[in-house]
């Protein structure tokens, strides 16, 4: 076992402006955040540039903020991010996301899935000129049934939909240039989808191989209920990467269609009404109904088209609000390097 390191002299005083920025959200991970940090430090401190690493405690309920308070006393090169509750992964990366300095911004898993000595390959792949670069965990150590099997039909699907020919688009472990990451507004379930996202800025994405270790302290906190929410999350994937912008092209031409339809249906109805002079509900009533409802269904869908291109427009020139609430701040940068908590938030 690695004997624990004494508090350094400089720690009151705060460090460089950082190159590299390490976000790792946490949920009850206590037992793993000694051991991450201890494999970590050294292959930073090997890189010979300044570095960060901010923790964002996810709301976790065991000892994992009192074990993170431990290591930002001891190192000025550690940043801990506390929200006020658990409001999921996409959150609190986005979290860490909004804080980080560096030019370069490295997420990951604090549960020791990933190897932290993969991260100079991440950042070699960088250096070749891309923006983002995906670890692809190509020998998981896990039940093929409950998780690989699912996992590889959802890449298979997400692949496809977005044109970004990954393999793992799940996995945390990828290496982001600054400018690319800050400008992707994550919510919802969305953080798996990132590179999708930077898609529709032009980014230059790659994957790479990395080792991925089975968890040996505590609690998973993924399962096949994670699946069901993966694939619903596809459908709001593959809207904002083809109708974001234009929403009225998505739902207008299925309106349209539904609309003429109906109103081609009620047209040979009363045609044949006026010739015939024959009951329509008593011979045709079902055909009235349908002609009806597809009018009715039309004028909807169009309509809601239309409501999108107006929420779009706000959207777009709207202030941004974060998702999140941050409960404290432990961070020796100045006051002004923080970022602004939303409206009603005392952190700290």
């Amino acid at each position: 076992m690695m004997p624990a390191y004494r508090e350094h002299p400089s720690a009151t005083r705060a460090p460089l402006t950082p190159t590299y920025s390490i976000v790792i959200p946490l949920y009850n991970e206590a037992e793993n955040v000694e051991p991450l940090y201890r494999e970590l430090r050294p292959v930073l401190e090997h890189l010979g540039e300044p570095y960060e690493v901010i923790f964002v405690d996810d709301g976790s309920r065991d000892e994992t903020y009192q074990a993170l308070l431990a290591l930002y006393r001891e190192d000025p090169n550690v940043h801990l991010l506390r929200l006020s509750r658990n409001f999921g992964q996409t959150a609190a990366l986005a979290a860490g996301f909004d804080f980080a300095q560096g030019a370069v911004i490295i997420a990951m898993d604090g549960d020791l899935h990933h190897d932290p000595q993969d991260i100079p390959r991440l950042l070699e792949k960088l250096r070749e000129g891309y923006d983002i670069v995906s670890g692809w965990r190509r020998d998981r150590p896990e039940d093929f049934l409950t998780r690989r099997l699912p996992s590889r039909i959802a890449n298979w699907l997400m692949a496809r939909l977005s044109g970004v020919p990954l393999r793992d688009f799940g996995s945390t472990f990828k290496a982001y240039r600054r400018e690319i990451i800050k400008n992707i507004r994550l919510y919802g379930e969305l953080h798996r989808f990132i590179p999708a996202l930077a898609s529709l800025a032009g980014a230059r994405i790659t994957e790479i191989p990395v080792r991925a270790r089975p968890r040996y302290r505590g609690q998973s906190k993924y399962g096949l209920s994670r699946t069901i929410r993966v694939l619903l999350d596809f459908i709001t994937i593959k809207f904002l990467l083809s109708y974001l912008t234009r929403p009225l092209h998505f739902f207008g031409p299925v309106g349209l269609l539904a609309l003429t339809s109906g109103v081609l249906i009620g047209s040979y109805l009363t045609v044949k009404k006026l010739l015939s002079g024959i009951s329509l509900l008593q011979h045709h009533g079902p055909l009235l109904l349908l002609s009806m409802l597809l009018i009715i269904t039309g004028v909807q869908l169009i309509s809601i088209g239309l409501i999108g291109e107006i929420i779009m427009r706000t959207y777009y020139e709207s202030q941004r609000k974060p998702i999140y609430m941050i409960r404290e701040i432990r961070s020796r940068r100045t006051a002004s390097a923080h970022i602004s908590a939303p409206e009603g938030d005392e952190s700290r």
